[in-house]
């Protein structure tokens, strides 16, 4: 158990400083930021809609993140193996799940530092009225869990190849599946042709749908359980995957 620990801690510390010695975690931070503010405030009609909320804020998550999150899980693995360290990682005494972990939380983490940095926009619906900041705080850890979802995904993903297009198209291809199944048009069709009971199967595998039911303020457990359980899923798949890899 130390050896995993240490061996986790080692690569999760060379994972984010990998990420912060190059300028993709600034452009990325970047142009999250923007295009949060952009997506708040513009398209989202923040000022017209008059009301001390962060709803517009929240909702464009799942979609910036359907193409931000794969731009990051894309080089986890596939960048490994291009530059072909992915061979000395497999020859090292290393537990397999203790390089994905490590990989998984760094990416993660730096996940959570973007969506941190977008504290000035909780800070101006607070000066501007009285929102409620349960709701609010819901609605981060909401996003932080669907953000894990979508990581998990790309970098189950990215080590199935060594081209980074290839496991960002892909990434970006099932996230949008899980995406799409939580959107009104698409059960409508399901209700319609297969019934009620095929249609809540479909929703509940959704992002949308369990994400929306955090940022309502209704912490389900089932929810969290989803999320948690999508992680762990696609985390197994990545050891499986690098496993084979030493064989």
């Amino acid at each position: 158990m130390n050896d995993f620990l240490k061996f986790t801690k080692a690569l999760f510390k060379r994972e984010i400083k990998g990420y912060f010695s190059t300028p993709i975690a600034y452009v990325f931070i970047t142009i999250f930021l923007v295009l949060s503010g952009l997506f708040t405030f513009y398209l989202g009609n923040f000022f017209e809609i008059g009301q001390s909320n962060l709803v517009s804020f929240f909702e464009w998550h799942p979609w910036l993140y359907l193409f931000l999150i794969p731009a990051i899980s894309m080089r986890l693995w596939a960048e490994e193996k291009r530059t072909g360290t992915i061979e000395l990682l497999t020859t090292l005494p290393i537990y397999t799940f203790s390089m994905v972990i490590g990989k998984f939380l760094a990416a993660w983490l730096f996940t959570l530092i973007s969506l941190i940095l977008t504290f000035p926009i909780w800070l101006t619906v607070n000066y501007l009225g009285n929102p409620d900041n349960g709701v609010i705080i819901a609605s981060y850890f909401g996003s932080f869990l669907m953000a894990g979802g979508y990581l998990s995904i790309g970098s189950c993903i990215s080590a199935c190849t060594k081209n980074q297009v290839i496991a960002f198209i892909i990434s970006v291809t099932i996230c949008f599946l899980f995406t799409l199944s939580g959107l009104p048009i698409v059960l409508d069709f399901f209700t319609a042709w297969t019934g009620q009971a095929i249609t809540d199967v479909i929703s509940s595998f959704s992002f949308l749908s369990n994400y929306g039911d955090i940022t309502r303020g209704l912490i389900d457990i089932r929810s969290i359980i989803f999320f948690l359980t999508l992680i762990l899923f696609f985390l197994t798949i990545n050891v499986i995957i690098i496993e084979d890899l030493k064989d």
